[in-house]
């Protein structure tokens, strides 16, 4: 038995209780958690933006420790370190035939089996595969990635999601380059983790944009060398930070219609925009075709950064190590399991960046 935060129906308070993990199967491997991060995705899932089959243990940001394998698991074995894959690529569909492994048509499968039980014998469904949100989880294989080597266990928990997605939007979808301008909108986990891959991609000017005033010395420690409170003016006052011109890359960090619509007004003639922010379907997006023409500009979504987590997990740790990426400076609480609703109320709120559960 261990105690995990159970979400018994969508739209339900999460409840913390003791649940029951069987040993791994063949293929499986069971982690005790370090750590897990509380993402705003977490919260989607629980509000029924996006759909998962509950009831479930939530959770998919998280590191920890191999306790136990199951038949035929190679290359792991009790003791490791591994940071948690909440969305392994299949290697057969046609995304994958692609390379294109951050859309993988079967990586939420997982997502609707049984993995555990209620001490009352209610089956429990793995919230995005690893539902992190438990003292230890039973996983696929695929679902580990080894820890790198110098990389702190607990802070290793943020790369599985905030990291690899706010440094794939800089780097695999929006592509900046050196000299190049950056908005950053959203200035949570994902979105301080997308200043520091700016920062890193070599931007000049990097404006980070948010609606709590409280964020701006949060940001500008991530690498904003401007910060601005969201408001109705915030694409015109982007304009003439960049010389009436716009930026030339916005990554949109929120998935709210007015904040889409604003990044993207917010880049020059031709300019990019990847919107990571996960919104409901009642946030329609506007534009006309002659301004579509007019502007040339790109609108992109952007799902796990475009990440490939097996290739870009070792770049970070050498970006961490090198001390170009502050895993830490991400982390605003260290809660436990009891925290996780402070934390949604916070993300709903705007306040602070990521909350790191610390088992």
């Amino acid at each position: 038995m261990v105690r995990a935060a159970v979400l018994p129906a969508v739209g339900a308070p999460l409840e913390i209780t003791e649940i029951e993990l069987p040993e791994p199967g063949p293929g499986q491997v069971r982690v005790r958690l370090a750590a897990a991060g509380v993402c705003h995705s977490d919260l989607s899932l629980s509000d029924g933006t996006m759909r998962v089959p509950v009831p479930a243990v939530l959770g998919h940001e998280g590191a920890g420790t191999v306790v136990s394998v199951g038949e035929g698991v190679t290359g792991l074995a009790p003791g490791d370190g591994v940071v948690l894959n909440w969305a392994p690529s299949c290697g057969n569909c046609h995304a994958c035939s692609l390379g294109e492994v951050w859309l993988c048509a079967n990586a939420l499968r997982g997502s609707a089996d049984v993995y555990a039980t209620t001490a009352g014998g209610t089956d429990l469904h793995p919230g995005l595969n690893v539902a992190a949100f438990a003292e230890e989880t039973v996983v696929p294989v695929s679902c580990t990635l080894p820890l790198p080597d110098s990389i702190p266990l607990t802070d290793a928990a943020l790369l599985g999601c905030a990291v690899l997605t706010g440094y794939g939007a800089v780097h695999h979808c929006a592509q900046v380059r050196p000299g190049e301008t950056v908005a950053v909108f959203g200035v949570g986990g994902v979105g301080l983790a997308a200043l520091q891959a700016a920062r890193i991609a070599g931007a000049s000017t990097i404006v980070a944009v948010d609606v709590s005033p409280e964020k701006g010395e949060l940001a500008r420690a991530a690498g904003a060398t401007e910060y601005l409170v969201a408001s109705d003016d915030t694409a015109r006052e982007i304009r003439a930070l960049t010389g009436k011109q716009g930026v030339d890359v916005a990554v949109e960090c929120v998935g709210r219609a007015v904040t889409i619509r604003t990044a993207w007004e917010s880049t020059r003639r031709g300019g990019r925009t990847a919107v990571v922010g996960i919104g409901g379907k009642d946030q329609q997006v506007t534009f006309n075709a002659l301004e579509l023409f007019h502007w040339g500009r790109t609108l992109t979504g952007c799902v796990y950064g475009n990440s490939d987590p097996a290739r870009d997990l070792p770049i970070l740790a050498g970006h961490v190590r090198a001390g170009r990426l502050d895993l830490g400076s991400l982390i605003t609480e260290r809660i436990a399991l009891e925290g996780i609703p402070a934390a949604f109320e916070n993300m709903l709120a705007g306040k602070g960046g990521r909350a790191l559960i610390v088992f």
